[in-house]
């Protein structure tokens, strides 16, 4: 019978990181085939909870090796249903070299439908496999790293675009599911503070239920719900967008002419109107535009990219100023790199903790010949 057992890691040091299983050799040198491992979500959890500012590194140093062309990071494929429209499932495979050395693929669910039956919409696998054999040696529950590396992106975008413009003390969600939350808890975790919180969503349910978690979670600042999203817009010095959008519905420029930071998480919720009056900060060029992001419509109506300022990454190296009398944009596609750095470092968390429960068995044909 298959088994499932915990294994003690190896002793490691702090830098290069805790390697996979299949880092390990056999004496006459040759590679090894890894053990696999799976992690819960419990366990992703409990590896990356109150370290907001720790992921926030790890995110930051994974935008830099990107940047820098110590990755591959292929386009997101897209598997889409006829008879579902709103619902895709996301493969986003990756590489990732630097000091992290991992290769790996997200599987990413996004079933819209689910809240009205109390589940959450998006669901995610990650799959890690090892930089030398290339087999795989983990499988992660991967919702909670997706909205992890998403959250950690949003708070490392707020602090790099606002360091040349007055720090926000205003802050506007626009949508108040699991990725707000996410969002508003790094940014809390990383040092911001906020006089006023700003919720808006089309369903009174969810902003009821994010107001109800920003006063258990003892946030900072004065809660209130907006009717309309322009209300929210003007009287927030940092806008976050994380909604399920699939086409632009903010069409009006005159809603940002205070020139706040926005966080455009959803990526498809601004008309190109409101891009072209704006500095434009992208994760990545080439991903950014395509899938219809607003973006891609931005270049689709200039055809051109000369409303794009340049990447976070060519902020963080000074390469990119953001003025403080534009309205600054930050559309992050979502990068698989992202995830795998955040993977890599819950495995490296849940091995060194000796927590590791790998699958006996799990690779069986491994004669050549039988």
């Amino acid at each position: 019978m298959t088994t499932v057992r915990a294994t003690t890691p190896s002793p490691t040091t702090s830098s290069p990181p805790t390697p996979g299983p299949a880092a390990s050799v056999p004496s006459d040198g040759r590679p090894a085939v890894p053990s696999f491992a799976v992690i819960t979500g419990a366990q992703v959890q409990h590896a990356l909870r109150g370290r907001e500012k720790d992921i926030v590194a790890v995110i930051e140093n994974a935008y830099r090796l990107h940047g820098s062309g110590a990755s591959v990071n292929p386009p997101s494929s897209f598997l889409r249903f006829p008879d579902r429209p709103t619902a895709r499932i996301i493969a986003l495979p990756a590489s990732l070299g630097g000091d992290v050395q991992v290769e790996g693929v997200k599987w990413i669910s996004s079933f819209p439908e689910n809240v009205a039956a109390s589940i959450p919409r998006a669901s995610a696998v990650l799959i890690l496999n090892d930089h030398t054999t290339g087999y795989p040696f983990a499988c992660l529950e991967s919702s909670i790293i997706s909205a992890t590396r998403t959250a950690a992106s949003a708070a490392a975008a707020a602090d790099w675009l606002s360091r040349d413009r007055p720090r926000p003390v205003r802050i506007g969600f626009f949508g108040a599911g699991l990725i707000a939350r996410y969002i508003h808890t790094f940014l809390e975790g990383t040092g911001w503070s906020f006089d006023e919180i700003g919720v808006h969503d089309l369903a009174a349910s969810s902003s009821a239920g994010f107001r109800l978690y920003l006063e258990q979670a003892g946030a900072t600042g004065r809660v209130t719900v907006h009717s309309t999203a322009e209300e929210l817009i003007r009287q927030s010095d940092l806008v976050v967008f994380a909604t399920v959008a699939g086409a632009p519905h903010v069409l009006e420029p005159s809603w940002f002419a205070h020139r706040p930071l926005v966080l455009h998480v959803s990526l498809r919720d601004l008309a190109p109107q409101v891009l072209l009056t704006a500095t434009n900060i992208v994760d990545d060029v080439a991903h950014c535009l395509r899938a219809a992001t607003s973006p891609h419509l931005t270049e689709q109506l200039t055809g051109n990219r000369d409303f794009l300022d340049g990447t976070l990454d060519d902020v963080m190296s000074g390469r990119v100023g953001v003025p403080a009398d534009r309205t600054a944009v930050f559309s992050p596609f979502g990068l698989g790199v992202l995830d795998l750095a955040v993977g890599k470092y819950v495995y490296d968390e849940v091995a060194r903790a000796g927590e590791l429960r790998t699958v006996d068995g799990f690779f069986h044909e491994l004669r050549r010949y039988g």
